[in-house]
């Protein structure tokens, strides 16, 4: 699968109005949460990519580390340079406040996509959906190119007009009934509700060194 799925992209935000500072600053027992997904993530994937304004944060750690080429166009901007950067065909994409990685049902959607032309692999909820625990296809940067560069932003309405592959809520929650992997930590209580309930990350000095 490595040239299929090979590679993962990993947001590392911005500011946040509601958080009072910059999400990728998130640390538990004195490791940035970002380094915990880097170590999970590498179970699964050759390549890791952090996309951040903020690269010399992370020199010193194995990541691939770029920034946006088209700025201030949101989400869609992160997810342009991840998969410009990428290697393999499929990306899978996390933004750096959920804190819930299920490599379970990452295999799934990579069991999913194996074999079909799909551009994304994107969870349903509800009448909503998941932009992030998912896949985006390499061979979408030229549609991401001419959809910001006619004006537009909304990730939701380009994946409207993308040959998307849909995972039902239900199916999603075979592996996640909680919903806790799509988990985004929004304010300073989310975060501190959240890691009263968790035994810390997993950071191995010899696979990601800690940021300062």
């Amino acid at each position: 699968m490595h040239r299929e799925f090979g590679s993962a992209v990993i947001l590392a935000g911005g500011k946040s109005r509601r958080m009072g500072f910059d999400k990728q600053f998130l640390q538990i027992k004195n490791h940035y949460l970002l380094c915990h997904h880097g170590v999970q993530l590498a179970r699964l994937f050759e390549q890791i990519i952090v996309v951040t304004n903020t690269p010399e944060l992370y020199r010193d750690t194995p990541f691939v580390l770029v920034s946006d080429e088209i700025r201030n166009k949101g989400p869609l901007g992160g997810i342009h340079i991840g998969l410009k950067t990428a290697t393999s065909r499929q990306v899978y994409f996390l933004a750096c406040d959920m804190p819930n990685i299920n490599l379970d049902y990452i295999r799934f959607m990579q069991q999913r996509l194996q074999g079909t032309t799909a551009s994304a692999c994107i969870t349903r909820f509800g009448d909503w959906i998941e932009p992030f625990n998912a896949f985006y296809a390499r061979d979408l940067v030229p549609a991401i190119e001419d959809y910001l560069g006619r004006g537009h932003h909304s990730l939701f309405q380009f994946l409207k007009d993308c040959n998307t592959h849909y995972v039902s809520e239900a199916e999603a929650r075979h592996y996640s009934p909680d919903w806790q992997m799509f988990l985004n930590l929004n304010t300073r209580a989310d975060f501190e509700n959240w890691r009263k309930n968790e035994p810390g990350p997993e950071c191995s000095p010899s696979r990601v060194a800690k940021l300062p």
